[in-house]
């Protein structure tokens, strides 16, 4: 038996994505978004409403990077989603994280934080609050890489369930994608 629950937000699990960018004094912003994800090869898509500090930022400098929060930075990353830029000059000094300056772009990469995708805005959608991003870098820490691939248990990212407004970190391995299904083709 199923139960309807209507329309919720219920795409499970969603990433924990901290979304970094220079105001226009040089300063560096970071927020908490769950609503993001990748919608091409080179692209990232984040729902970011107009109001936030680090939108504003993202629409004056064109660029922003988008960092994986982790078990390790869980509270830091909370956080920043719940303390406004728009009020707290000091937000992402708060923190404590170290960042720095983008080769690529014009925005801080976290790199307390494991792995950061670092882009340049294709396009705001201010009806639909969605932002577009062109991948043009992705750095990581080297220690959660094997060899030249990220070791997702390394990176140990958390996630967010909207049903419990919880954290979560990932569980083990369930299969291997583009093979464990060719047991079914006959």
């Amino acid at each position: 038996m199923r139960k309807d629950l209507g329309v919720k937000p219920y795409v499970l699990p969603m990433p924990v994505l901290i979304v970094s960018a220079y105001d226009e004094n040089g300063n560096g912003n970071a927020m908490n978004a769950a609503w993001g994800t990748i919608c091409d090869m080179d692209k990232v898509l984040i729902v970011l409403t107009a109001s936030h500090k680090t939108t504003k930022n993202i629409l004056a400098t064109k660029a922003f990077c988008v960092g994986t929060a982790n078990a390790e930075n869980t509270v830091q990353a909370d956080y920043v989603g719940i303390v406004s830029g728009n009020k707290t000059a000091d937000k992402l000094k708060n923190t404590k994280w170290k960042y720095e300056k983008s080769k690529f772009v014009n925005a801080p990469v976290i790199t307390s934080l494991p792995l950061a995708l670092e882009c340049e805005m294709i396009s705001y959608d201010e009806e639909n609050e969605i932002l577009i991003g062109k991948i043009v870098n992705v750095s990581a820490d080297e220690n959660v890489l094997d060899g030249d691939k990220v070791d997702v248990k390394k990176v140990d990212p958390i996630v967010y369930d909207p049903t419990s407004h919880s954290y979560y970190t990932l569980g083990d391995k369930a299969g291997n994608a583009f093979s464990d299904g060719k047991k079914l083709i006959r």
